[in-house]
């Protein structure tokens, strides 16, 4: 048995705290980046990564290691995470309202750069916020997460080849909207 199987056995059967703590420090780096590629938020990654654990830390007698991996758990978690977040009050609220103290700004990066980045994937996540939940999990799995269309459809437990057609679907969207927009500014 590895480690990890070990660490989770604890928390299933004892709610070690030592183990969890192991748990979550093996996997929180990773997490959070794959939420901060998703929101480009410092303080807010920080906050649904946290709540990503405490999740996973809930959750975690229903973990079945006969049908994924944990970190595949544990991305599904953070996707589902991260969707609801989109699809919540707050965020539709809060990104009306836009402050330049929001954006993190270094001395040796360019500004200009910098905000270009971080409006192109704020347009991007508003299209992928308007599609279906199955439709979103497979970009932000696929697109912050790196994961295969293999992996995908494994967690997602639907085939290759509809992830796939999803997936190249979307990414039409995204380019369409993209061009209307450069047309529209013109």
């Amino acid at each position: 048995m590895d480690r990890e199987k070990r660490l989770i056995k604890k928390i299933k059967l004892k709610s070690s705290q030592a183990a969890a703590n192991e748990l979550i420090s093996k996997y929180y780096k990773e997490i959070y980046a794959y939420v901060y590629k998703q929101t480009i938020d410092k303080e807010l990654s920080m906050d649904l990564t946290q709540e990503i654990f405490i999740s996973m830390l809930k959750s975690i007698n229903s973990y079945d290691e006969n049908k994924a991996s944990f970190r595949t758990w544990l991305y599904k978690i953070s996707t589902y995470r991260v969707v609801d977040y989109y699809r919540s009050k707050y965020y539709k609220y809060s990104s009306n309202i836009v402050s330049i103290d929001d954006y993190d700004i270094y001395d040796n990066e360019d500004i200009e750069i910098t905000m270009e980045y971080k409006q192109d994937i704020e347009k991007i996540i508003n299209i992928v916020n308007r599609l279906d939940a199955s439709t979103q999990q497979i970009f932000r799995l696929k697109f912050f997460a790196e994961y295969t269309f293999l992996e995908i459809s494994n967690i997602l437990q639907i085939s290759e080849s509809t992830v796939k057609t999803k997936y190249y679907s979307m990414l039409k969207k995204i380019r369409k909207n993209f061009e209307e927009e450069q047309n529209e500014q013109r």
